[in-house]
């Protein structure tokens, strides 16, 4: 019978811990996504809906939450929560684990990061089995963004398609709800997340669309790229990378 190798991945996080009898109360008015719904992804956002940084909320008991975010992010996350802390019975410290993303499986933290479900275990004994360039590639494929790389302060939520993931519009109001309510309902983002099939192509480059720049690459490994593209070229188009031109076409995460 032949062995069957675990799929595991690293991920590197920040961890930050927010217990107290207001917890519930005070993370479902700071995080875009209803809290109530634990284990979920979630945003942590400027009043103008910009991003301080997505997390992942996972309830350990009544009173006592961990939220995973990018790694880096764990004191920005925690220096916004005690400025808006204000009279709220609530405790926000780091902590510290490990995470890996063991795919195809379950778990308590589910996560799909990779294009396909798997779950997030924290302190396990489990090894990673992929390498950072398998990891990567996957992440790719799946269209999924990184801190970094797709995400900064300066991207649009709606752009990355995190109002599809992050959010909630029935909950009640977080910081930044008002511009992502109105986006979603009123309007459109400009460009969106393709993943392209294109050889060498490397993070800055230009995207053509003929002769004008509809977008830039963001993340490359091998022959797949990721990159903004304005939301008005077909899916189906011919397009251009880099200052060789490359071709590319776009593939569906």
């Amino acid at each position: 019978m032949a062995t069957v190798t675990r799929r595991v991945a690293a991920r590197p996080r920040d961890y930050v811990r927010v217990a107290g009898p207001d917890a519930a109360d005070f993370l479902q008015r700071m995080l875009s996504n209803d809290i109530d719904q634990a284990p979920c992804r979630a945003m942590l956002l400027t009043p103008k809906a910009r991003l301080i940084a997505p997390v992942v909320v996972v309830r350990r008991d009544e009173e006592d939450f961990l939220l995973l975010t990018e790694p880096g992010l764990g004191e920005a996350v925690r220096s916004t929560f005690l400025r808006a802390r204000f009279a709220a019975k609530v405790e926000i410290e780091p902590e510290e684990h490990v995470s890996v993303i063991a795919i195809g499986e379950e778990g308590e933290i589910p996560n799909e990061e990779l294009g396909e479900p798997g779950a997030e275990l924290l302190d396990t004994d489990v090894a990673p089995t992929l390498s950072a360039d398998e990891v990567e590639r996957l992440r790719i494929e799946a269209a999924r963004p990184a801190w970094g790389k797709e995400l900064d302060d300066s991207i649009l939520p709606a752009e990355a398609g995190l109002d599809e993931t992050h959010v909630s519009f029935t909950k009640g109001c977080y910081p930044g709800q008002e511009p992502i309510a109105r986006l979603h309902y009123r309007g459109k983002a400009n460009r969106g997340l393709r993943v392209l099939d294109v050889d060498g192509a490397a993070p800055g480059d230009e995207i053509r669309h003929g002769e004008k720049v509809v977008g830039r690459v963001t993340s490359a490994a091998a022959d797949r790229a990721l990159g903004y593209v304005r939301v008005e070229v077909p899916a189906d188009a011919e397009l251009s990378v880099g200052a060789a031109l490359k071709t590319a076409r776009s593939l569906s995460p």
